[in-house]
């Protein structure tokens, strides 16, 4: 899937346009020697979000994604489970 080289000029602020189809999209620069760069589409992940990448991370979101899915949205449990948590002094609002 190799291309001819195309011919681009480094403008007077030191950039180039890579085309309207990488418009947005974040690139790893790499400087392999002075004047030879490898430029590579990338997707950067937050450190904080890092985790879902983790094998068992991804099965216990998917397991809780099917469960929700399953199992309606519901206020009927909320007083319990208030109590459980050592919050019984709060009640859940009235439907």
């Amino acid at each position: 899937m190799a291309q001819s080289p195309i011919v681009k000029v480094v403008g007077r602020n030191g950039q180039i346009s890579l085309g309207k189809q990488y418009a947005g999209r974040q690139v790893l620069v790499e400087e392999r020697e002075p004047g030879v760069w490898i430029v590579r589409t990338a997707t950067l992940i937050p450190d904080n979000e890092r985790w879902l990448l983790d094998s068992q991370a991804a099965a216990d979101l998917e397991s809780a994604m099917a469960w929700s899915l399953a199992h309606a949205a519901s206020d009927a449990e909320t007083d319990d489970s208030l109590k459980r948590l050592g919050h019984d002094d709060l009640k859940a609002p009235a439907p």
